[in-house]
C-alpha cells in the first residue's frame, strides 16, 4: 500500500546542472593578486571616491606647503 509521498520510482532526481554565476571568475590582471575580476561591478564607485581622496589630500599637503 502506498500511500503520502511518491515511490523510490517517481522519486524526484536530483539535477546535476552546474550553476552558471553571472560573476566573473578570476583576476582583472592576471598575474596580480588583487583585484577580484568582479571589482568593478562590486564597487562601482571606486574611481571617484579615489580622485576625490587624492585631491583632497594633496590641497591638504599643498596647504602644509605654504604654512612652512
Amino acid at each position: 500500500m502506498s500511500k503520502g509521498f511518491a515511490t523510490d520510482n517517481l522519486a524526484v532526481k536530483k539535477s546535476n546542472k552546474k550553476v552558471v554565476s553571472n560573476e566573473l571568475q578570476g583576476r582583472l590582471i592576471s598575474w596580480s593578486p588583487w583585484p577580484a575580476a568582479n571589482f568593478k561591478t562590486k564597487y562601482p564607485a571606486f574611481p571617484f571616491v579615489l580622485t576625490i581622496l587624492i585631491v583632497v589630500i594633496g590641497q591638504w599637503y599643498l596647504s602644509l606647503l605654504s604654512q612652512a
